[in-house]
């Protein structure tokens, strides 16, 4: 369930984009990537990043889920005046309830304390300047692992990003949506009385638009509301209800993602609502949370 809500998350993200235009294993010194590296030399578009022969707008492409950490990289790429002004390279997972860059500059990602100089986003930076100042993807040459000289301070693998940014500038660029960049999180000013959660949301937004949602909580104990409901303690099921809490937030989730409003859901006293099929928990205050995280965004 958790792998198919990234998933979905993403393509629903991917289409929006596209049709508005034409304990884990990510802690690691250095991730691997599942795309194939790019090589010197290599080229997968038709469009020239050379000055002036770039259409002005933002530019977005995603690549495939990673096996073995989870991630699931995309970049932005902003063009202005026909040279590539601005950079983004980032990711999603479901085993965060944020970004990949806000990840890591949480300091969750881990790779200074797997012996790295320097953590992954501090990288990623690098090699985003590195693209502006040459003005080519082709320009930054890798090894068959995907790794780079070209830029120092550098030793991630940086060959996906490579080959998104052409993907991307190879495509029309997108509409943007009304929000800026980053994740956003809201919470409860405290504690339910009654069931002992405080609940959260972290709101992914890439290119202007939702990517994705994250519904959780905490309670007295530090645990998480959702992982606490993975792992089978929440017992909705158990109680005579068709799913745990878990899959139908993700429903929710996934619905906020499409729809890209919070205000589209209307909900009754309860604090329920009939308009996310196979959603039968209180949602409400969940949907003012997105309200709030984006307000932050505008």
């Amino acid at each position: 369930m958790k792998k198919a809500s990234i998933i979905l998350s993403s393509a629903l993200l991917l289409g929006l984009l596209a049709g508005c235009g034409s304990n884990n294993d990510a802690n690691k010194a250095e991730p691997a990537n599942s795309a194939p590296a790019a090589t010197e030399n290599s080229s997968s578009t038709n469009t020239s990043a050379a000055q002036g022969q770039l259409k002005d707008g933002v530019y977005y492409a995603q690549g495939d889920v990673d096996a073995k950490t989870g991630w699931q990289d995309y970049v932005t790429v902003t063009v202005s005046g026909g040279k590539i002004t601005g950079a983004i390279w980032n990711g999603l997972s479901e085993k965060a309830p944020v970004d990949k860059v806000t990840y890591s500059k949480e300091g969750k990602y881990g790779m200074k304390a797997g012996g790295a100089s320097s953590e992954w986003h501090e990288q990623a930076e690098k090699v985003e300047q590195a693209l502006i100042d040459k003005q080519d993807p082709k320009a930054i040459t890798t090894d068959k692992e995907g790794k780079t000289d070209a830029v120092s301070g550098v030793s991630i693998h940086v060959g996906e990003f490579l080959q998104l940014v052409e993907k991307a500038l190879a495509a029309a660029p997108v509409e943007v949506g009304p929000y800026k960049d980053g994740t956003y999180h809201a919470e409860g000013d405290q504690f339910d009385a009654k069931s002992g959660w405080k609940d959260s949301v972290d709101v992914v937004i890439v290119a202007g638009k939702i990517a994705k949602v994250n519904f959780s909580g905490v309670n007295a104990k530090g645990e998480d509301k959702k992982q606490y409901s993975i792992d089978g303690k929440y017992g909705m099921k158990a109680g005579g209800a068709q799913a745990e809490w878990h899959e139908e937030v993700a429903k929710a989730e996934a619905y906020l993602v499409e729809k890209q409003d919070p205000a589209s859901v209307t909900f009754n006293a309860e604090g329920k609502t009939d308009a996310i099929s196979g959603a039968t928990i209180s949602l409400k205050e969940y949907f003012d949370l997105v309200t709030k995280a984006l307000d932050q965004a505008k």
